[in-house]
C-alpha cells in the first residue's frame, strides 16, 4: 500500500513495460474524460534504507492518474526511485499501485449510505515492485464520506494477499496474508489570491510472518501533501503547476524497526 514499499525484477523488464503500457492506456483514457486527472510528481528527501540504516537523498518521479468510470473509479501511480547506491535497495527501481473500485451507489443508481456516508464500494487493489519480486493483491471495501471543504474522503479496509515469488525465485521472502486500513483525502483552499491543495493518505497494517519464520512488523505510513498553485502567477487558469512539501512518516518501514520522519520537496505538473 502507498504507499512506497520500495524493493529487482518482478518478471524483470516485462513487468515494467506492462506498467508503462497501463500508464499509457490510462493517460489516453484521461483525454476522453473531463473529470479525469493525469499528474507528474517530483519529490526529493533524505530517506532511510531500513535494511542498512543508511540515509540518502532520494529523488522520486511519479506518474499518477485518477478517473471515474461508469460504475466506479480508478487510481493508479507508478514511482521511479534511485538513491544513488548499488546496495539492492532503491536502485533505479519502479513501484506501482492500482486501485479500481466498484461503487454500490453507481450500481444501484441511488445514494448508498446515511448521513455523512456518501457511498460504499469494493476495491480490487494491486501492488507491484521491480526490485524484489513484490506482488500483492488488496481486495477490500471503501466507505466514501461527505466532508465539508474536501473533494473526497475515503476510508478503505483491505486484505493484503501476498503473491511474492519468494526467496527461491530470488525475491523478497513471501509472507502470510494480512490486513490493512487507509484513509485518503483531497481538498483545496485559498489564502487571499493564492490557491493551495491539501491531499494525501495515512495507512496502517498488521504484523505478519515471512517464509523464514521471522516477524514482519506492523507499520504506520502517512504522506500528507501541501502544495501552492504556482501556475496562477502569470495570470493563467491555474491547476497546472504546484510547488510544496510532502511530510513522510513511516513507522516500522517495510516491516523493520527503522523509521522515516522527513519533509520532502514536492513539485506537481497536472495535465
Amino acid at each position: 500500500m502507498k504507499r512506497r514499499a520500495h524493493f529487482r525484477a518482478f518478471f524483470g523488464y516485462r513487468s515494467f513495460l506492462a506498467c508503462l503500457a497501463l500508464a499509457g492506456l490510462l493517460a489516453v483514457a484521461s483525454l476522453s474524460s473531463a473529470s479525469a486527472q493525469l499528474e507528474f510528481h517530483f519529490q526529493y528527501g533524505r530517506l532511510v534504507n531500513p535494511f542498512s540504516g543508511d540515509i540518502r537523498g532520494t529523488p522520486i518521479v511519479t506518474i499518477q492518474h485518477a478517473s471515474p468510470w461508469r460504475l466506479g473509479d480508478s487510481f493508479f501511480f507508478l514511482d521511479y526511485l534511485d538513491d544513488g547506491m548499488d546496495d539492492g535497495f532503491n536502485d533505479r527501481t519502479f513501484y506501482g499501485e492500482w486501485y479500481p473500485t466498484l461503487s454500490l451507489g453507481k450500481l444501484a443508481n441511488r445514494k448508498i449510505g446515511v448521513g455523512r456516508l456518501r457511498d460504499i464500494g469494493f476495491i480490487a487493489g494491486v501492488n507491484l515492485e521491480t526490485d524484489a519480486n513484490v506482488l500483492k493483491y488488496l481486495p477490500g471495501v471503501r466507505f466514501s464520506w461527505d466532508v465539508p471543504g474536501f473533494y473526497f474522503v475515503n476510508t478503505d479496509f483491505m486484505m493484503i494477499v501476498d503473491a511474492n515469488r519468494g526467496t527461491e525465485r530470488g525475491g523478497a521472502p513471501s509472507t502470510d496474508n494480512g490486513f490493512g486500513a487507509d484513509i485518503n483525502w483531497g481538498a483545496g483552499f485559498s489564502i487571499g489570491s493564492q490557491w493551495f491543495r491539501f491531499s494525501g493518505h495515512a495507512e496502517c497494517g498488521g504484523a505478519v510472518t515471512n517464509e523464514l519464520g521471522e516477524e514482519v512488523k506492523g507499520w504506520i505510513l502517512a504522506q500528507p501533501q501541501l502544495a501552492w498553485d504556482a501556475s496562477r502567477l502569470a495570470g493563467g487558469d491555474g491547476n497546472k503547476l504546484f510547488v510544496g512539501v510532502e511530510y513522510l512518516y513511516w513507522r516500522n518501514k517495510l516491516g523493520t524497526s527503522a523509521n522515516d520522519n522527513v519533509l520532502q520537496l514536492l513539485v506537481i505538473w497536472a495535465l
